[in-house]
């Protein structure tokens, strides 16, 4: 990477499995985190503007990776990179070809992160839950892509055209004929679309409270799926037409599964109400490490997993458990203050990447150096 962040330069080699990433506050170890999944996404898992990714002082950035792929034996290598130039032109290739995007390169590892505002997802409000739902939906079945676009395609037409209804004027009857056509269409894009959301509850539960378990989470937890509509298309139409009135007033459908919610539960409790930081954290990591075991079910392979600051309020007894559970996980890095926070961390199967700040400099493996957080 160049010129990315706090970093000058840096190039670091990463094992098969575990890697900690260790340095002080301020060092820039989430950001070797972001450049990674910067690297195979062309994204910033912060959401970060062009400028804000390129280093202060520096006119452009760059990042890329090398990325193998395929099973065993059969092993292929493919070159993902980044060039970014504010304030919004990101120049994406693979193998030095430019592509449009790279989500949807066969080869482009999946990837799971853990941040710890991502606790929001827990404890939060619905909608985070639901885009999040809709991400593993299409990573576990990408034909579901052009499945949620249509519905929200369906959804933005009916509520464009309530507003001008409401505009005009026109009477519940002349609305209700108008409404028909998109009321139709949103209905059945909306009972496929909360099948298939259900579906992919379905495939990550058993896997998400298995993990709880191994992770030391007391009790059963469940991730269950809550359509806060009818799932059956006809009784969504009839639903929508009886509603015409309301959603007149409102301006916009008030019906329909752009407000569902993912419940995450302990016994029977949610969560967000009825547990600790810590027992939260714990269901977030057994969350994502269970989406990813059905990842690895469905498609053969296994998400890359990218966890910052995972081990605060954690005891040692959870923190042994997690990495035990990691060893068995694929590649991981995962961000530290202190290399001793990760039980076995001087393990031979362990990687360490030491970030310091100060004068930046191209290193290898071990040790990685950035310009001082400003």
């Amino acid at each position: 990477m160049r010129d990315l962040r706090t970093y000058v330069e840096a190039e670091v080699e990463l094992g098969p499995g575990l890697t900690v990433v260790a340095g002080p506050n301020g060092a820039g170890k989430t950001n070797l985190l972001e450049a990674a999944y910067l690297a195979c996404t062309g994204r910033s898992f912060r959401g970060a503007s062009d400028r804000e990714l390129v280093r202060r002082g520096a006119d452009a950035g760059h990042v890329s990776a090398e990325v193998e792929s395929g099973a065993a034996g059969a092993l292929s290598v493919s070159a993902f990179s980044v060039g970014i130039q504010p304030p919004d032109r990101r120049r994406l290739r693979v193998d030095g070809n430019p592509v449009d995007g790279l989500l949807d390169h066969p080869a482009r590892p999946r990837m799971s992160v853990f941040l710890p505002d991502r606790l929001a997802l827990v404890k939060g409000g619905p909608g985070l839950r639901r885009a999040h739902l809709d991400q593993l939906l299409v990573a576990l079945r990408p034909s579901a892509g052009p499945l949620r676009r249509g519905f929200h395609e369906a959804l933005r037409q009916r509520n464009a055209l309530l507003t001008s209804l409401r505009t005009r004027g026109v009477d519940l009857d002349r609305a209700r004929g108008e409404l028909a056509p998109w009321d139709r269409a949103l209905a059945s894009a909306a009972a496929a679309l909360t099948e298939a959301r259900a579906a992919a509850v379905a495939a990550v539960d058993p896997a998400v409270a298995e993990r709880a378990r191994q992770l030391g989470l007391d009790g059963e937890l469940e991730v269950a799926y809550r359509p806060r509509s009818s799932t059956d298309a006809d009784e969504l139409l009839q639903a929508l037409s009886e509603r015409v009135a309301g959603d007149l007033e409102r301006g916009f459908t008030h019906h329909g599964p752009h407000r569902d919610d993912l419940a995450v539960r302990r016994e029977g409790r949610p969560l967000s109400r009825f547990g600790s930081q810590g027992e939260q954290r714990l269901a977030l990591l057994a969350l994502l490490l269970g989406e990813a075991d059905a990842l690895h079910a469905a498609s053969g392979q296994r998400p890359v997993l990218l966890l910052d600051d995972v081990m605060s309020e954690l005891d040692v007894e959870r923190r042994s458990r997690l990495v035990e559970v990691l060893a068995g996980a694929g590649q991981a890095l995962i961000t530290v203050t202190e290399a001793s926070h990760v039980p076995g961390a001087d393990a031979d199967d362990v990687g360490l990447v030491e970030v310091e700040p100060g004068a930046a400099a191209t290193v290898r493996v071990a040790t990685v150096s950035t310009e001082a957080d400003r």
